[in-house]
């Protein structure tokens, strides 16, 4: 991959605390790129404003622990929390409203550092400079203590956040130096292995092993499910405190290879370099120029976020524990997991596929050993467990796409074997769907949104099949594909729940959030079929009428009704930007002739919901789903369909951006006269040759070149 300016530093543009604070979920630590490890403070483990441990509203820090989801909507992780403290020992963590009552410290936000790979907080209580930084699978941890008799460090094994709760614990204290030990937890993933080995800087004089809440000291070794470890300092303030912390999901000796392979020094600073170095490389794979500062940093956070998940899953020497929670040796791939596909498939996806495409080979290889160990392809896969969460079969258009776009390092048969057997299973409403072209309501939860969803995933099947000329697989796929249609009420204008016999379900509200609809309602999900937007047009009675209807959408000037839903934030009439189902309809006009209102609500989108600040994500972030909308859209164009192709164009932020492809191709994006009030497209010209249409195709960008936008006040003429 080629980068125009290789000294350039990136990192300087990005802020790890947008997101953490409203509800983007998101966490202010360390992390590697798609890396195993982020290390990142804990300043609460319950409820929903703390599915990453950590909130911006919140001064007091619980500790530090070394696995963090990024903006996801349920709870998890949290592993192997550490904390410093000076003072008599507190064996039980203290809360938000009274940090007094166990180890907590209580932090101001004006000592906090955040930068990619880096993280720094003074802890007020106990006078100590908390800093860290990591490698893809070794935390390190550097304390600066004050002059203290009594200084301590606790690693807490019990700690989890959200539905985490541990099976099996155990710990060992090997030297005055190591610490050795495994977590086994049930939560959200339903099984999690966690092995670690933490090695000191310098020795400490004494320790012991806290069981169920009772102190026993000098006692090297402790089983159970409420396990911690303390360890003694006399004189800490000789020289900062340094802790290496390695992970591993197979077992003991994993995490102490990966911790001697990647990290076998104590230069602190030259670790944290080294992952800034890596930061600023993932990306500068787009320049852009703005002069205002406030859309570089949202822009480059976006990149950032795109580039946490999915997380590596696999040690040094090529061991990974499977979905059958068995241990495989990988000579061929690199294992991940963290694959939140329902959200992702949309927009991060096909962002790797023109920045990352090794990587994607990666992550669909680790799709279809999923397959092969745990007999299906995952929805949402979680260290290494199959989660049950969220709906369809979108591992699907990851492959599909990924294999249209030329990323075909992987067994294609095979992967078609996996994609198929997705479709033909009959669970979650799938036996009403292949038999009747809709699920029923009365059989099966989300019963709207699943058809829409199976449709689409079926056309990608389609497209698979007819590429691998297995035509009569393809007629059939691309014949459910169309079961969309059974949902459309010609009357109302929605797409509605159907009964057994075939009734339209009343009484109907359009607006009302309930269990026909995937955390939605009709209005965000009658839209919902990228796979046949001009199919739906002519459904919907036309250009004008469907415009008309999307126009609707946006301005519609009541609130939801039904019942409370936490993910639909961010809206504006009826769109959810905070929720994944809307996210391509602000480019839907171009399909019907209006491309000017694409071009004004994607920048209002950009505009009213988006920031440089801690708020600054109008919803979960999902795993770099929100960020990746908002990358592509910052460079004026989208994939409304994934495996198409195709991006929809709408209206780029920025005065310029340069995309270098990893084929050492470049990209680059023009817009001339880009004034904040100037969001319509005059002319265009794709290197150098007029553009009429508002549609880029996948060919256009990865081979390079040059699409040069004129912008104005008002709509083209």
């Amino acid at each position: 991959m080629s980068i125009a300016n290789p000294g350039e530093k990136y990192t300087q543009w990005v802020n790890p605390h947008v997101g953490t604070d409203a509800t983007g979920h998101t966490f202010p630590g360390a992390a590697y790129p798609f890396g195993m490890i982020q290390l990142s403070p804990d300043t609460h483990n319950e409820g929903w404003n703390w599915c990453s441990g950590y909130h911006y509203s919140d001064a007091s820090i619980m500790g530090f622990s070394h696995l963090h989801l990024s903006g996801t909507g349920a709870a998890d992780l949290g592993d192997v929390l550490i904390m410093p403290a000076t003072g008599p020992l507190k064996i039980r963590p203290g809360t938000r409203q009274n940090p007094d009552k166990g180890y907590r410290s209580r932090f101001r936000h004006e000592t906090e550092q955040a930068h990619p790979g880096y993280y720094r907080v003074y802890l007020d209580d106990y006078d100590i400079k908390a800093e860290f930084t990591v490698s893809q699978r070794v935390g390190f941890h550097r304390y600066s203590f004050p002059e203290t008799d009594n200084a301590h460090i606790l690693i807490d094994l019990q700690h989890g956040i959200g539905w985490d709760k541990v099976i099996e614990a155990e710990i060992e204290i090997v030297d005055a130096q190591t610490i050795i030990g495994k977590r086994i937890s049930q939560g959200w993933a339903k099984q999690q292995f966690v092995y670690f080995i933490a090695r000191f800087s310098r020795p400490f004089e004494t320790f012991g092993v806290i069981t169920d809440e009772s102190i026993r000291e000098t006692v090297s070794q402790g089983k159970g499910q409420n396990i911690k470890a303390f360890l003694g300092f006399s004189k800490p303030s000789s020289a900062p405190i340094k802790i290496k912390v390695a992970l591993s999901a197979v077992d003991k000796e994993g995490a102490r290879q990966n911790l001697q392979q990647e990290i076998p020094h104590w230069d602190f600073d030259k670790i944290r370099n080294q992952t800034r170095q890596a930061w600023d490389k993932k990306l500068g794979a787009v320049e852009i120029k703005s002069d205002q500062p406030a859309i570089k940093t949202t822009f480059y956070t976006a990149m950032y976020h795109a580039m946490l998940a999915p997380y590596l899953f696999q040690d040094a020497d090529g061991r990974y524990r499977g979905i059958d929670h068995k241990i495989h040796q990988s000579n061929a791939f690199i294992n991940y997991t963290v694959f939140s596909l329902w959200d992702t498939f949309r927009a991060l996806h096909p962002l790797l596929n023109l920045f990352q495409p090794v990587r994607t080979n990666h992550l669909i290889q680790s799709l279809l050993h999923r397959y092969q160990e745990g007999g299906r392809l995952p929805i949402w896969e979680l260290m290494g467990n199959y989660t049950g969460t969220m709906i369809g079969y979108h591992a699907v258009p990851v492959i599909v796409d990924a294999y249209l776009s030329g990323i075909n390092g992987f067994d294609v048969q095979k992967a078609y074997e996996a994609i198929k057997h997705s479709a033909m299973l009959d669970h979650l409403g799938l036996d009403d769907y292949k038999s009747k072209g809709f699920i029923a309501y009365e059989n099966e939860r989300e019963s709207v949104s699943k058809t829409l969803e199976y449709a689409y995933d079926d056309w990608c099947i389609a497209q698979l099949a007819k590429a691998l000329g297995k035509t009569e697989d393809y007629h059939y796929f691309i014949k459910r594909s169309q079961n969309y249609h059974r949902l459309f009420d010609p009357e109302t204008g929605f797409m509605r729940p159907i009964s057994k016999s075939g009734q339209w379900k009343k009484p109907f509200d359009p607006t009302e959030v309930n269990d026909e609809y995937t955390e939605a309602n009709a209005w965000q999900y009658t839209f919902f079929v990228p796979h046949d937007m001009h199919g739906l047009i002519k459904l919907m009675g036309g250009s004008r009428a469907f415009s008309q209807k999307l126009q609707e959408l946006f301005t519609h000037p009541g609130g939801l009704s039904g019942r409370h839903q936490p993910d639909i934030t961010g809206l504006i009439g009826m769109y959810a930007q905070g929720n994944e189902p809307s996210h391509n309809y602000a480019y839907l006009f171009n399909y019907a002739g209006d491309p000017h209102q694409t071009q004004y609500w994607v920048r209002k989108l950009c505009r009213a919901l988006y920031s440089d600040r801690p708020d600054g994500l109008c919803g979960n972030e999902d795993c770099g789903q929100l960020s990746a909308w908002y990358i592509f859209s910052v460079l004026g164009f989208y994939p409304v369909c994934p495996a198409s192709g195709e991006y929809a164009i709408g209206s780029p932020l920025i005065d310029e951006a340069i995309m270098h492809l990893p084929s050492g191709n470049t990209f680059k994006i023009l817009a001339e006269n880009n004034a904040d009030g100037h969001p319509y497209i005059q002319k265009m010209y794709l290197n150098g040759n007029v553009k009429e249409d508002f549609f880029l195709q996948y060919n256009d960008i990865i081979k390079g070149g040059e699409l040069r936008l004129m912008m104005g006040e008002n709509p083209a003429p």
